[in-house]
């Protein structure tokens, strides 16, 4: 004989699944932090993010082939205005990497936690509750502390695209949420489209640059290409599909709110891979982190 579970039992569980996978990705992006700089200069940034998406795409395109056909105008639309939407996020990001610090980048990517409730709640008119809004500014102050240990610097252009990446990522979750054109769609045609849209743009920007895509790529040894790979498998595959995927089973607040913790997962990386230390101000930013994101999580619901 079987029973049925009441829903307050079912519910935590129904969130952690969703969470996980959000967790997930807020790691390999903090990861990414070393990988990029490993594999990028301020003359192949462009370059590189045109193999980023090349290598990714391919896989995605005979995975869903058959959902791809199924994609109506007004879909496909939809899915190219995200892929323009997530172009300027990756030329943002990978630029201002580039030219600043990547203490000062996970600083201040992470006020995506604050803006995007904010955001929404403009949009929604509904004001964001106020242990959500607590919780994220726990976090926020948690990555100041973590990323004080590293030295903060004096804001520099590479901080300004940082901030302008903030922004956008904010809107891309947003638009991902609230845009009937794509609503109907499934994760991985859409996530296909945006890809092959951003290929696209990244292409047309190498026609003027002074690097080819293929040129860096002939240069390239085996740490670049492994590199490389990371970025297009978990960093982009993986983590754009995550985030489709999530953010239709949950708040855009709590979706940038988990991937808020990306700093944070970026010190881990550093100390694991790159030889960094952190110190009593930096483990207690790093515990802050973790506090305010289980706090937000519940206050989100």
């Amino acid at each position: 004989m079987s029973t049925i579970a009441a829903p307050g039992a079912l519910a935590p569980r129904r969130a952690w699944l969703t969470d996980l996978p959000l967790l997930l990705v807020a790691a390999v992006w903090g990861a990414s932090y070393l990988a990029a700089k490993d594999v990028t200069t301020a003359r192949t940034v462009i370059a590189v993010l045109v193999l980023r998406f090349a290598v990714a795409l391919p896989v995605l395109v005979v995975a869903g082939r058959r959902s791809l056909r199924a994609l109506s105008a007004a879909q496909w639309r939809g899915g190219a205005t995200l892929g323009l939407i997530l172009s300027g996020i990756f030329l943002l990001e990978t630029y201002g990497v580039v030219h600043t610090s990547a203490t000062n980048a996970g600083l201040v990517i992470s006020l995506t936690m604050i803006f995007t409730p904010l955001a929404e709640a403009a949009v929604t008119r509904v004001r964001p509750a106020r242990p959500f809004l607590a919780a994220a500014g726990i976090s926020v102050l948690g990555v100041v502390l973590l990323t004080q240990s590293g030295g903060f610097t004096r804001p520099s252009p590479g901080d300004l695209l940082m901030l302008l990446a903030a922004v956008a990522r904010t809107v891309h979750v947003l638009v991902m949420s609230r845009s009937k054109a794509v609503r109907g769609a499934g994760a991985l045609p859409l996530t296909t489209v945006q890809l092959g849209t951003a290929v696209v743009v990244f292409a047309l920007l190498s026609t003027g640059a002074g690097t080819t895509p293929w040129g860096v790529a002939a240069d390239f040894g085996a740490r670049e290409w492994a590199g490389l790979l990371f970025l297009a498998v978990f960093c982009t595959l993986f983590a754009f599909f995550v985030q489709m995927w999530a953010v239709r089973r949950t708040s855009p607040s709590r979706v940038g709110l988990l991937l808020g913790t990306e700093p944070l997962w970026a010190a881990a990386a550093g100390i694991a891979l790159g030889g960094e230390r952190l110190g009593a101000v930096g483990l207690l930013g790093g515990a802050l982190v973790v506090a305010g994101t289980v706090w937000g999580r519940r206050a989100a619901g």
